[in-house]
């Protein structure tokens, strides 16, 4: 089955991030990272709530912003208040910790490292992070459009639900998007609109990866998904809505993390030079 990880962008400290997310959120775990040539860490894996996550250090070109952020679920007001203390520090408060209409107890804050997270007390829910994508801007309106792209293309997909802001909400667009929930590959997501002028939209500072086991399966969400040759590059790609994705066969990983250095140098200077990522030139690159 076909995995989607958000990918979090750091110019050098990501696994500093890494290290304290797993410190703050429950059920969270550090996992193994690929490492360059010289030794500096290049990408970390982690998990918070089942979910799987990475960071890439890759350098100042792009910023993170809450247009992509995670909504964690829990069912302790105790334990939200933990968590907002510590992600306050330093951090950014979008939305108070409050009680709101839609929830008893919800708030929305921008951490010291530039990551957005939406955190809701709920008694029940089925996935404990939630990645939510915001559309803003020339993207505004388009959030029922993505939804429905994007669960026409993936597998084992649906749409939940789908919440308008309606005759009763003070803006002028009522058939704009107020709250969508839609699943992937049987992963939960969420989407809306906002026509607030909010100065950020959708970047490679936050990108969705995902992993595939066939050059069938790469090519196929390549076609669907790529609109913008100028930012293919690596397996990175922009959709028709501005959001980056990464297409990248699940044996990658492996040849990255070998523990004979050369071959894992011959796989990444390979995949350097690709756009789309194709698994035969790297297995011949990994093979020598």
């Amino acid at each position: 089955m076909k995995k989607i990880i958000p990918v979090i962008w750091f110019e050098k400290n990501g696994e500093k991030a890494a290290d304290y997310y797993t410190s703050i959120f429950p059920n969270s775990e550090l996992k193994d990272g690929v490492y360059g040539s010289d030794g500096n860490i290049i990408t970390k894996d982690f998990v918070i709530g089942g979910m799987d996550f990475c960071i890439l250090n890759g350098g100042v070109e792009f910023e993170k912003n809450p247009s992509i952020s995670f909504t964690i679920n829990l069912d302790s007001k105790g334990e939200i208040d933990r968590i907002w203390k510590e992600l306050s520090e330093e951090g950014d408060i979008l939305m108070p910790l409050d009680v709101y209409d839609f929830s008893e107890y919800f708030g929305w804050i921008q951490d010291k490292y530039g990551v957005s997270w939406q955190l809701m007390y709920q008694e029940k829910y089925h996935q404990m992070v939630v990645p939510g994508l915001l559309f803003t801007q020339d993207q505004y309106k388009q959030a029922e459009n993505a939804i429905r792209k994007y669960t026409s293309i993936f597998e084992e997909s649906r749409i939940q639900d789908l919440n308008y802001y309606g005759e009763d909400q003070l803006i002028e667009d009522k058939d704009a998007l107020m709250f969508g929930s839609f699943q992937l590959e049987n992963q939960h997501f969420s989407a809306m609109d906002s026509g607030l002028d909010h100065p950020f939209t959708f970047s490679e500072g936050i990108s969705l990866m995902v992993l595939l086991d066939t050059q069938e399966e790469i090519d196929h969400l390549w076609h669907k998904l790529s609109v913008d040759p100028e930012a293919e590059q690596c397996g990175w790609l922009k959709d028709e809505f501005g959001v980056s994705w990464q297409i990248v066969p699940r044996i990658l990983d492996q040849y990255l993390r070998d523990e004979d250095k050369e071959r894992a140098k011959r796989v990444m200077d390979t995949m350097l030079k690709m756009k789309k990522l194709e698994i035969e030139p790297l297995e011949e690159a990994y093979k020598g």
